[in-house]
């Protein structure tokens, strides 16, 4: 029974997203000067056009 429910969840997860685009990955990086200074700012994250996935340095 175990067996037949991993064979089966493998299958379902296959098929969930076999068609999908793959995921890309994508960084920023940037420096501000301003009036408070000198700031530094970055991003990484990725996306597959219809997902996006990031976080804020």
């Amino acid at each position: 029974m175990k067996r037949l429910a991993l064979i089966a969840l493998v299958a379902t997860l296959a098929a969930c997203g076999a068609d999908a685009p793959p995921m890309t990955p994508n960084a920023s990086v940037g420096l501000g000067v301003g009036s408070g200074g000198v700031s530094t700012f970055g991003s990484v994250g990725a996306s597959n056009g219809r997902v996006s996935v990031g976080v804020g340095l």
